[in-house]
């Protein structure tokens, strides 16, 4: 996951409780609507920066895929000395 995708994801998550707070829904269909209207707010972020940008907002790559990554990165070359 990105940080871009991490960010929307709070977003989603933010604004799923603040609604979730204002509306105080009492039954699971209610909570239901309260989560996709959460969501939606975070879809139409996620599209108006694809829009904005021209680049894809998520990405294949996933925790796992960073960490092997960003391992590499930080892992000495054959040629360097320790």
């Amino acid at each position: 996951m990105t940080n871009k995708e991490l960010v929307l994801n709070m977003l989603a998550e933010l604004s799923t409780k603040e609604i979730s707070v204002v509306t105080n829904p009492d039954s699971f269909p209610e909570h239901e609507d309260v989560a996709k209207r959460g969501g939606n707010i975070a879809k139409e972020a996620r599209l108006k920066l694809e829009a904005e940008t021209g680049k894809k907002v998520v990405s294949p790559l996933n925790a796992k895929s960073i960490h092997s990554i960003e391992k590499k990165k930080n892992t000495p070359q054959d040629d360097e000395k320790i």
